[in-house]
Formats: C-alpha cells, structure tokens, sequence
C-alpha cells in the first residue's frame, strides 16, 4: 500500500507555453493560479479556466501572476475575476498545507493546531478539511501513519526499530494503536499475515461464483468469478501466510446475506466492513458509496468530489484496487462518454449490475 503522497499525481508542467495553451483549451481548473492569461484584442486577462470564448492563439500571452498582467496594462476578467482570490482555492490551499503539516510532522498535529495554522476555527477547519479530502484530519493522519509504519516494518531490521523510525516515541503507543493500524500485531504483518485469522467460503449467485472472507471487524472481501478456485487462489496471494479459515454455520449466515445483497434491487449493505487502503483510496471508495443506486459517475466526477480533479487516473487506480464488490459500487463508475471500462471482475458483470439497479430504481 502507498500513502497519499504517493497516490497523488505528479504536479502538472506548465513551464512551456504549449502547455500553458494546452491548458487553456481544456479550460484546466488545475492550472488555475500557476499563471495567467492575457488577450490582446480585449485588453483582458483571465485564469486559464475561463469559460469566456477563447481568443486566437496569436493574440494571447502568458503572465506569472496578475500583477504581471496588469503592469503590463490588462485590465482583470469580470467572468473569472483573476484578481480574487476564490474562497475554495484558499479552502484548497489551507487543507494541503495542513495535509504537508501532518505528512511531515513526528507526532500527529492536534485538530487545534493545525487550525490554528491555516488560521481557522477549529470546528470550521474540520468541515473544510473533510469537504476536500474526504476524510477527516484525524483520518488522513491515521492513514499517513498506517504507511508508514507498514513500510518500516517491511524495511527494518526490528519490529522496535521499525516502531520509533515511525515517528512513535514509546513500544506502549505504538502497540495500543497497532490493531488499527495494521489489523494485525506487526510481528504477523512482517510475516505476510501470519497468525492472522481470516475466514471465508464460497458460493454461488446469478453472477457466477463469490467469495466472501471476513476478520473479526467485517467483510474484507467480496470477490465475483468464473472458477471458485481461481478466486481462492488470488485471495491467498494477498495474506500468503495468514491463516484461511472456511465458514463455519455463522458465517454461511453472513454468505448468505452477502449473496441477497448481490441478488436484491438495490438497498444499504448493512454488515461492518473491513476496508483498508491509502488515505487516497479510502476517500475513492467513500465517494463509490455516496453514488446512489441507479445511477452512475465518470472517474473525473468522482476526482472532483474529492477534491482532487487531476487525479482521474488514481481515482481508476482506486476503483481497481477495490476487493469488495458490489458494497463498494466501483461498478457505478464509467467513462467520460458513459461508456463501461475495465471491471475487476468483467465487464458483462458491471453491465449486469447497472441493469439490474436501473431496473429496480424504475
């Protein structure tokens, strides 16, 4: 697993005036503030992302920021006002410098702190956090730890070692957050997962074979197939060492309710989940759930919800890396043209799927 920082897609190039062009063609909201624009048949400049009509090629020019424009004697766009500063591009900047803060930092900031930082209410910077990100700065915070602890200990000589190269300053914390952390003691985590119990069983629905496995805190995986045993085998290879238990008579109950859950028009799947990722990927998989039934969202919908409308290739990153179907809909997302992509477990299975809450939602 990757942290967000790694999830997040490099920042676009806009140092060449092709890519700056490029960019106002696709009305860019990302370049937004990285430079700005200026015509000379209106005497106006603009951010990149104006919707005003585009000017021709040869009459536009290119400034570091607005000041540059107007010392040159551009008068400001009463359409995209350039020289305002747009509360949610302030919102923005707030929550990564407070995201670098928590990234950077050896012990997790207080909610205080980091409000007091970007100079906000402690309650308001908390809505504005998690309307950006998804998650809330305790959440991002967690996440950001959970990576860095599971790649100390895939690094480290020593569980101890891997334990203060983390940023924790006592074995005694450590160990009191490390359930939630890894959902495993780190000795089992260094060992692939062994120790670690999970159980699982697998059936049959009208979309072919399922397997449904389950830890102690919820369903970690629902996965749909042509052959049962390609579906074990796949599953073995994320804990290659953990202790695969079958169903016992109670967890053919919580099969069963997996089943009518694939089975049913659409409805709220009610049973705990196990769902562990990046931070990036956590927000993803919230936002999938967030998507009623029925409906549909292309991945850069999806990227725009969660604040982070550059990365529509990490927002498909996400989608793929989902291991439970159907409760985590990443069937409800489709191309830019409404056409179906690529699905973990097939195409005609997302089609189904879709059919089938259309159908219900009638």
């Amino acid at each position: 697993m990757t942290s967000m920082i790694a999830e997040r897609p490099p920042t676009p190039n806009f140092a060449t005036d092709e890519a700056r062009w490029q960019a106002v063609l696709e009305r860019n909201r990302v370049a937004d503030g990285s430079f700005f624009v200026s015509v000379r048949t209106t005497g106006v400049y603009c951010r990149p992302s104006c919707g005003a009509r585009r000017a021709r090629r040869e009459n536009v020019a290119f400034h570091a920021s607005a000041a540059d424009a107007e010392a040159a004697g551009f008068r400001a766009c009463l359409r995209c006002k350039p020289n305002v500063d747009r509360s949610e591009d302030a919102q923005a900047k707030a929550v990564a410098r407070a995201c670098r803060a928590i990234e950077e930092a050896e012990e997790p900031p207080t909610l205080e702190a980091l409000a007091k930082m970007v100079g906000q209410s402690p309650w308001h910077f908390h809505r504005v956090f998690k309307s950006v990100t998804g998650v809330t700065p305790k959440a991002y915070a967690d996440a950001h730890r959970g990576k860095r602890v599971r790649d100390e200990l895939k690094r480290a000589d020593t569980v101890t070692q891997a334990i203060y190269s983390a940023g924790f300053n006592s074995n005694g914390r450590f160990y009191a957050a490390s359930d939630d952390l890894l959902g495993m003691t780190p000795t089992h985590f260094r060992k692939g997962g062994a120790g670690a119990t999970i159980r699982f069983a697998l059936g049959e629905c009208s979309l072919g074979a399922i397997l449904v496995a389950a830890t102690d805190r919820g369903v970690c995986a629902i996965r749909l197939g042509d052959d049962p045993q390609t579906l074990v085998r796949a599953f073995q290879d994320d804990f290659p060492n953990a202790q695969l238990v079958g169903g016992d008579k109670d967890f053919e109950r919580i099969v069963a309710a997996v089943v009518g859950f694939v089975e049913a028009a659409p409805s709220e799947f009610k049973l705990p989940l196990d769902v562990r990722g990046t931070a990036f990927q956590q927000r993803v998989w919230q936002a999938l759930r967030e998507i009623p039934a029925g409906t549909t969202a292309t991945y850069s919908e999806i990227a725009k919800k969660i604040g982070a409308p550059a990365a529509v290739r990490a927002v498909a990153g996400a989608c793929a890396a989902n291991r439970i179907a159907v409760a985590i809909p990443c069937h409800r997302v489709v191309r830019t043209d409404g056409s179906l992509s690529g699905y973990r477990w097939g195409v005609e299975r997302k089609r189904a799927l879709l059919q089938r809450e259309a159908k219900g939602n009638a």
